[in-house]
């Protein structure tokens, strides 16, 4: 080829000037710049494998749907999330009230996001659960009852029921005993197993394990719903990009519908 070209009385600086147009000719035209990754977290509701197959799915939306890349990082309990946003591990989360105004006493946070529930309402509902054989018909019939409740820094597991009791004349020392859980289906699984009388639950928990036996005694006043967060330092484009993803679906079309259903019960209604 050099040979041919030296025939045709070319110089020596033409040919490389040559070479080095067909290097940019066959090469992108533009270098890909690498994906940033974004790293998500939620506050512990269920069992991690539970969490993971139910908020995977969501990182693989994000991801397909937003320049950036989704990975799901688990916490083990609510203060995890804590320290999570606190340190940088994870840039976006789902938190509940309690966990929201701790976090916010130590670092600035921003709610960019409020799921809707089942009705089409930004709220939810904390709910008290028993066996269907037991003779645990209402709320008076808890008194003497061993129950338990799920993390003392959850709202809808810990905090709103314990509202729900002061406020109606009962008290902690009215159960023969309590104790506090990690997440919300263990809470509903040792109820079914006969170990505590009754729980206290998220309501998407209870409608979860209605089926296998269980049903709800009391329902709490309505909360508002769980707050998608950021860091408060996290890029304008970054929320911009969430928060299209996430509001450009609808669950009364089928379509969508049908990506929202993989999702947590939290958010599977949209936004």
């Amino acid at each position: 080829m050099i040979t041919f070209i030296y025939n045709l009385g070319m110089s020596f600086s033409r040919i490389v000037l040559i070479f080095l147009v067909v290097l940019f000719l066959i090469s992108p035209a533009t270098a890909e710049r690498p994906v940033e990754t974004v790293y998500f977290s939620a506050i512990t509701l269920y069992h991690p494998i539970v969490m993971y197959q139910k908020y995977q799915p969501l990182m693989k939306y994000l991801t397909e749907n937003t320049p950036y890349r989704f990975e799901l990082k688990l916490s083990q309990d609510y203060r995890d999330i804590i320290r999570f946003l606190k340190n940088n591990d994870v840039q976006v989360a789902l938190l509940g009230g309690v966990t929201y105004l701790e976090a916010k006493q130590q670092f600035n946070l921003i709610p960019i996001l409020k799921p809707l529930g089942h009705d089409g309402k930004p709220f939810y509902s904390s709910v008290f659960i028993a066996r269907t054989d037991k003779k645990i018909n209402g709320f008076s019939d808890l008194k003497g009852k061993s129950v338990a409740f799920a993390s003392k820094l959850s709202t809808s597991g810990n905090l709103a029921p314990l509202y729900y009791l002061y406020s109606r004349g009962m008290k902690l020392g009215d159960f023969s005993r309590y104790t506090n859980l990690k997440y919300h289906d263990s809470v509903a699984r040792e109820v079914l197993r006969g170990n505590y009388d009754a729980g206290a639950v998220i309501d998407s928990v209870a409608d979860r394990f209605k089926s296998r036996g269980l049903r709800v005694i009391a329902v709490t006043d309505p909360i508002p719903g769980l707050p998608i967060v950021v860091r408060a330092d996290t890029p304008s484009s970054l929320i911009t990009a969430i928060k299209k993803a996430l509001l450009s679906l609808d669950y009364r079309n089928p379509e969508h519908r049908r990506i929202m259903e993989q999702w947590d019960e939290e958010f599977r209604y949209g936004f």
